[in-house]
């Protein structure tokens, strides 16, 4: 008999506005344990809509939370 999947696929946005300060809608498609992690993931992972700061160029290493899941 076969088991369970206990993966779920989870959705991280991005964090990082563009040059006109909008949200750049960057998102990330990764799988998480429910059973193991309870509370929701955060990762600073590279976002290259992102707008940086220090450069003045779009490419910057942001932080993406986890948002509602549109995939099963």
């Amino acid at each position: 008999m076969a088991k369970k999947k206990t993966q779920t696929l989870v959705r991280l946005e991005s964090t990082g506005k563009n040059a006109k300060g909008e949200s750049t809608g960057y998102f990330y498609v990764t799988e998480r344990n429910p059973r193991n992690t309870t509370e929701k993931l955060k990762k600073k992972k590279f976002d290259p809509r992102a707008f940086n700061a220090t450069t003045g160029k779009a490419g910057a290493h942001v932080e993406f939370e986890e948002k509602r899941n549109k995939f099963k």
